[in-house]
C-alpha cells in the first residue's frame, strides 16, 4: 500500500514585487546580488546590491518567497552570506544614512544625553 502525497504548490510571488526588483536592478547595473536575512515573525528581508554597490531591500512573508523571487528573476543572484568581496561592493547612497536614521537626520539640535551635565 502506498501513500501518495501531493506535491506542494509552488510559491507565488506578486507581480508588484517582480517589478519592482527588476525596476531597482534596471537603475543600478542590470544585476544585482541579493542576502536573504530572517527577521523573526515579520518575514524575510531580501536585501539588493546592484552591479553598481547601491543597497536596496524588501521584505517578504518568508524564506520560500524569497527564494523563489531570486529563482524568477535571471538578473539576481543569491549570496550565501556577507562575504568580503559582496560588502567590499556596497556604495550606499549618500541619502542612506539619512533614511536609515529617520526623524533624527532631521534635526538641528539635539538634547543633552541624561548622564551629561
Amino acid at each position: 500500500m502506498s501513500v501518495e502525497t501531493a506535491a506542494p504548490a509552488p510559491v507565488k510571488v506578486s507581480s508588484s514585487l517582480v517589478d519592482s526588483v527588476k525596476g531597482f536592478i534596471a537603475e543600478h547595473g542590470g544585476t544585482a546580488t541579493a542576502v536573504l536575512q530572517p527577521i523573526g515573525r515579520i518575514g524575510v528581508r531580501v536585501t539588493l546590491v546592484g552591479a553598481d554597490g547601491i543597497l536596496g531591500d524588501r521584505v517578504v512573508d518568508d524564506l520560500p518567497t524569497a527564494k523563489r523571487l531570486v529563482e524568477v528573476i535571471d538578473t539576481l543572484t543569491e549570496a550565501d552570506e556577507w562575504e568580503r568581496e559582496l560588502t567590499s561592493l556596497v556604495t550606499p547612497r549618500k541619502s542612506h544614512w539619512a533614511q536609515m536614521a529617520g526623524w533624527v537626520a532631521r534635526q538641528t539640535r539635539f538634547p543633552k544625553a541624561r548622564n551629561e551635565k
